[in-house]
């Protein structure tokens, strides 16, 4: 498989109308955590033509995007052949523009019915879950270059070390609460919105999920790199006593990175470095330039993690997700030529790389900042959809240009 140069995104983020599903159901409770509804997102349900030419434009070779479950299995156990259809072709059409199709079968979005039921505390999830990864793999799963079982779930306790408000913890909890009451069941669960004490159960639902999904897809097809998504930020420490960064490392990575030694590569998203000393987090220097998140811009974060996660599980990396939260587009353009240094110095040390996907083509629904967060190569007009680039694409675009003939 030749190096992949991509970008990434995910159904829910600029589908739109995803109404069968739990994350849409969170949005429209009261209480929600969720500043916004994704509503029509970026109406990338009828604009995918459009979107996999944008990439193509971009002279990438893959394009990862995820297959909605709660519109292939509306109901449990019901298959709407129409979203197949649709989604197959998706990986069509990638393929007529020389994109490989990487396939995430659940990026935290998950049915209705499913988080009635508990989510991934129910433990009939991860067999319900590989049926729909095999009834995916037996439409189209002959065709897709990569498949990615489901994206960060290690994501909720890497925010538990994040310095959020309070009242983000307090509005999680609420909107569970209202989701139940409004679902009519005792715990409406799902994979992005979660309580403490909770994270490890839903860990272990998870983590047998990933395992089903791989025999699953295995099962269809031997030879199609399987692995999972993992959200990995660069963590350092300052100064002499590094507890405080292993402590997190532990709690936040030990487990799926144990469980990647199984798989046929790690996909590490990185979007930040994080710095520790024996106390805990260091935030930025006054003065320094920072991501919409807070955290500040340093291009060498990337390659920081790749290089962490391959010493630690010895697998193959596809950097399924790289990016910058910012509102100010040559920031971000600035940024990737560094990072992508950085990252090549590794791989001339030996690291395995599969590829690189960019977080993300466009500017879409970004969970409970809703659109307030912006991540994409390319704005979207909120009421025409239309897709303008920005100079970071061209950035991109001639970076990728750029690596790709010095490896022919």
């Amino acid at each position: 498989m030749s190096f992949l140069w991509g970008v990434a995104g995910a159904g829910h983020q600029v589908e739109g109308g995803n109404d069968n599903s739990d994350t849409w159901f969170l949005e429209n409770v009261t209480p929600t955590v969720f500043r916004e509804p994704s509503g029509p997102a970026c109406d990338g349900y009828t604009r995918w033509r459009e979107d996999i030419g944008l990439a193509a434009g971009l002279g990438l070779n893959a394009y990862r995007f995820s297959v909605e479950w709660a519109r292939i299995e509306p109901l449990a156990g019901t298959y709407d052949e129409t979203a197949l259809d649709h989604y197959e072709r998706i990986v069509d059409e990638c393929l007529a523009n020389g994109l490989a199709p990487v396939v995430t079968f659940n990026h935290f979005t998950s049915p209705h019915w499913f988080a009635a039921r508990g989510g991934w505390l129910d433990l009939s999830a991860p067999t319900v879950f590989a049926a729909f990864c095999d009834k995916v793999m037996s439409r189209f799963g002959d065709r897709i270059a990569v498949a990615v079982t489901m994206n960060e779930p290690n994501l909720a306790r890497l925010l538990s070390w994040m310095k959020l408000p309070p009242i983000v913890r307090e509005m999680e909890r609420k909107t569970l609460e209202a989701a139940s009451a409004a679902a009519g069941v005792p715990r409406y669960r799902v994979a992005n919105v979660m309580v403490p004490e909770e994270m490890d159960a839903l860990a272990d639902g998870m983590e047998a999920g990933h395992r089903a999904a791989r025999t699953a897809i295995k099962t269809r097809r031997p030879d199609l790199p399987v692995g999972l998504s993992l959200a990995v930020a660069d963590d350092v420490v300052t100064g002499n006593d590094p507890s405080v960064r292993d402590r997190k490392r532990a709690e936040v990575y030990e487990r799926w990175l144990t469980l990647a030694m199984d798989d046929d590569f790690v996909g590490v998203q990185n979007y930040e470095r994080l710095h520790y000393d024996g106390d805990g987090q260091v935030p930025p220097a006054p003065g320094v330039a920072c991501n919409q998140m807070g955290s500040a811009v340093e291009p060498e974060s990337l390659a920081g993690a790749v290089r962490w996660v391959h010493e630690v599980t010895g697998r193959p990396i596809l950097i399924t997700e790289h990016g910058m939260s910012t509102d100010d587009d040559r920031v971000r353009a600035g940024f990737l030529e560094p990072s992508l240094t950085a990252l090549h110095e590794a791989i001339d040390d030996g690291v395995p790389v599969l590829g690189y996907l960019h977080w993300t083509l466009m500017d879409n629904f970004e969970w409970i900042f809703g659109y307030g967060h912006q991540l994409g190569l390319f704005t979207v007009d909120r009421s025409t959809f239309e897709r303008t680039p920005k100079p970071s694409a061209g950035v991109y675009a001639d970076l990728v240009a750029g690596y790709r003939k010095s490896l022919q």
